[in-house]
């Protein structure tokens, strides 16, 4: 009994060694090409020489029972012609087989013969799977069915037929356990290895798609500054940066007619892909409704009441929006929920506008109160997401409004780029690394004449 007990550990640890160097060999370079199905005649010609030498790593390594070997030979061949094919299984059984004949023994005709079988057979099954691996139950079953055939050769074609008998009834316990273990760990790892290999060509399938969604959403709202050069009672400026690749915060602005600018900024609830689908869908229909006649209350009514129809996903966005007249500066604004704009007048003050207004597209039929500022010369309407003043830092404390105050009391005087820019900037200068938590969205409009307050 302990014969058999040291017998089977040995085997146990020839297959661990080479279960060792098998999982180094995956994971180069060499093995992703046998995994793309680029097998080539040199990558071929090496599959047979390692797997070869496996072969007679695992005689060596076994245990002499009666004239005769106990071993792990058979799995080289038999995992050369799972992952290689047919050749490849029948050029590294036939390098263990000549070692172990050149052994010698009573047995070296049946176990020579075994060492060809099993890579010719493991190759047939390649065959048969069209180069798809059997997996780790199958690969299992085979190497069983490898060392029962091995034995049923050593009965049929070793003699003394007695003697024959007693090696086989001392080993191929041992032996069948320990190859079938081997190649069911070697089985694992190519399965692991093909899964993780699967996964990662998901993950950059979608990773690609999403940077086309990125670059598809950032293409709908305005990225040309100035917009409009030939104007020059204001100026415009507005930077969007999602948290994901695609993100839920909007904005958008457009003439109505020749001396009436249409701004909105949205956020909406969420992020990735579905809130960036109820973004563009809000930007368009913000878009369709805009008008003169009845003013930026009734637009966001109406957007809002076709946001309600069909959502069954319970998503929402604040929004605020406004119609800038450019001959006098006064500006017409309703809010849905959004966070409040702040105006920076030229005496320095900064006017934080009234809020109120619920977000669109939970509840139908809601009225919005239409609200009324003026704007002077170089005085500036600040618009932002809450991606601005929830930014946090590593200790997850919030940039906040008071923040924001402070950027743009100390920015006085600039255009609108360089506001942006500024608290942009301030922003990630104390996330100071922080991931970002939220889409980040600003938008700033300074009105350049003076209007009618004068």
């Amino acid at each position: 009994m302990d014969s058999l007990i040291d017998l089977f550990i040995s085997l146990i640890n020839s297959m661990a060694v080479i279960i060792v160097v098998a999982y180094v060999i995956t994971r180069s370079h060499f093995y992703t090409e046998i995994l793309e199905k680029k097998l080539t005649p040199v990558n071929q010609l090496l599959l047979v020489m390692i797997f070869g030498v496996f072969s007679i790593y695992g005689t060596l390594s076994g245990i002499k029972v009666f004239d005769a070997y106990a071993n792990i030979r058979d799995l080289g061949p038999a995992i050369a012609g799972l992952i290689g094919g047919p050749w490849v299984g029948l050029g590294a059984g036939l390098i263990g087989a000549a070692h172990r004949f050149l052994q010698g023994g009573f047995t070296e005709l049946a176990c020579s013969t075994a060492t060809i079988v099993a890579g010719l057979m493991a190759g047939l099954v390649y065959k048969w799977k069209r180069g798809e691996f059997i997996g780790v139950s199958g690969a299992v079953i085979f190497a069983i069915v490898v060392e029962l055939v091995h034995m049923g050769l050593t009965l049929l074609l070793s003699r003394p037929f007695d003697q024959a008998v007693v090696v086989v009834k001392t080993v191929i316990g041992p032996m069948v356990v320990a190859n079938a273990m081997g190649m069911g760990v070697f089985a694992f790892i190519i399965s692991n290895l093909m899964k993780e290999r699967a996964t990662e060509a998901e993950k950059r399938q979608i990773e690609g798609e999403l940077l086309v969604a990125r670059e598809i959403q950032m293409s709908i709202v305005p990225r040309i500054f100035p917009p409009f050069p030939e104007r020059f009672e204001f100026e415009i400026n507005a930077v969007l940066e999602p948290a994901k690749e695609v993100g839920g915060d909007f904005y958008d602005f457009f003439f109505i007619d020749d001396n009436h600018l249409f701004f909105v900024i949205g956020d909406v609830s969420g992020k990735g892909v579905p809130a960036s689908l109820f973004m563009a869908v809000t930007k368009t229909l913000f878009r369709v409704e805009a008008n003169l006649e009845t003013g930026p209350q009734d637009v966001m009514s109406r957007v809002n009441n076709a946001l309600c129809r069909d959502n069954d996903t319970g998503m929402f966005v604040t929004v605020f929006c406004g119609i800038l007249d450019t001959g006098t500066g006064r500006v017409q604004y309703a809010n849905g929920g959004h966070n409040p704009p702040y105006v920076v007048r030229r005496n320095g003050r900064i006017e934080n506008l009234s809020a109120g207004g619920v977000a669109l597209g939970i509840i139908e039929e809601v009225s919005y109160k239409p609200v009324e500022i003026v704007l002077d010369k170089n005085e500036l309407l600040v618009m932002f997401t809450d991606g601005v003043t929830e930014a946090m830092d590593r200790k997850g404390n919030l940039f906040t409004e008071d923040r924001l105050i402070e950027t743009l009391a100390s920015y006085q005087g600039i255009g609108v780029e360089e506001t942006t820019e500024n608290i942009l900037s301030a922003v990630r200068s104390y996330a100071a690394g922080a991931a970002q938590s939220d889409d980040i969205t600003i938008l700033v409009l300074k009105y350049l004449m003076s209007g009618i307050s004068d």
